[in-house]
């Protein structure tokens, strides 16, 4: 199945929410510039939506998230300073992050949740569709899931999300999708979808994960959309209406077209709570190039004499 769609090159990713989970380091520090080993969490997914041809980048943010715009700005006085010293190093990573992409910022008023958070970008996106990512799921550069999702979406349409097999008594924590096969054994046509079900009522143990690729077709949705679980508008719930909508028009195909799922299997990073963030760190610094040696020997030793 071939079709013409538009080129997507707009990226937005909410970063709005108060990352209780991580109090008290995230009273004063939004949670996104947590540091994944040496660079803040949302760095690693600007770059993604960069490696993946999105340069117009969104960020969806809320109260004391002043330093997300700091970090992606220039910082004169640091660069001079490095210069001065002949740092060339340390000053190609400072200027790094502002040259990425061109960013754009609006605030979410209220955390209203996801489906809100994705609302507010209407404005800049348009017509056009697009793609979401949270930061709480960082994806490793060498397992482009994203470009695989564009490439879905412009053959198919409609919306795409990034689904994951995960072990029944995990799905509470996600979206859950039933999904029917397709031609392409990585990719699955999404007939409903529920947010975080207990296993015994989920459809499936394909959970979502942080990327979508969205038809704009969501915004009339979600304007309509009540709040749902945790009394916030959810994503899921506007995708669900969507993809039932495509399933009872059949052939005859329906506004804002199916939903797919590329079912992914790489290295992903979850940063979404304390442990999984201490044992992204420990994955990427041991899979550094600079870091990996030494830090890998230590660990060997560390466990083998205190575990």
């Amino acid at each position: 199945m071939s079709q013409s769609h538009p080129r997507i090159s707009k990226a937005v990713i909410p970063a709005a929410g108060l990352g209780t989970r991580f109090l008290p380091a995230t009273k004063a520090t939004p949670k996104e510039m947590l540091p994944v080993v040496d660079k803040p969490a949302i760095q690693y997914v600007v770059e993604e939506a960069v490696s993946a041809g999105l340069n117009d980048v969104l960020m969806v943010t809320g109260r004391n998230k002043r330093p997300l715009e700091d970090h992606f700005d220039r910082n004169y006085e640091l660069e001079s300073a490095l210069a001065n010293k002949g740092d060339a190093e340390r000053l190609a990573k400072v200027q790094e992050s502002s040259d990425l992409a061109m960013i754009h910022y609006v605030r979410q008023g209220d955390p209203r949740g996801l489906g809100h958070a994705v609302l507010c970008a209407a404005p800049h996106v348009g017509d056009e569709p697009f793609a979401v990512l949270l930061g709480d799921d960082l994806i490793d550069p060498r397992d482009p899931l994203l470009a695989r999702m564009i490439e879905v979406q412009e053959t198919y349409g409609g919306s795409v999300v990034a689904l994951m097999e995960v072990e029944p008594e995990q799905i509470h924590l996600y979206g859950c999708a039933a999904v029917a096969a397709t031609e392409d054994s990585d990719v699955v046509q999404v007939t409903g979808l529920v947010e975080k079900p207990e296993a015994a009522e989920a459809p499936s143990n394909y959970a979502i994960i942080g990327r979508y690729v969205l038809d704009p077709h969501i915004f009339d949705i979600l304007r309509r959309t009540e709040p749902g679980r945790g009394n916030e508008i959810q994503l899921t719930d506007a995708l669900q209406q969507l993809a039932q909508t495509h399933s009872a028009a059949g052939d005859a195909g329906s506004v804002g077209g199916p939903v797919h799922g590329v079912v992914f299997k790489g290295r992903r990073y979850d940063t979404g709570d304390r442990g999984d963030y201490l044992r992204a760190i420990v994955r990427l610094a041991c899979e550094r190039e600079d870091l990996g040696p030494d830090f890998r020997s230590w660990l060997k030793r560390y466990v083998a004499e205190e575990m």
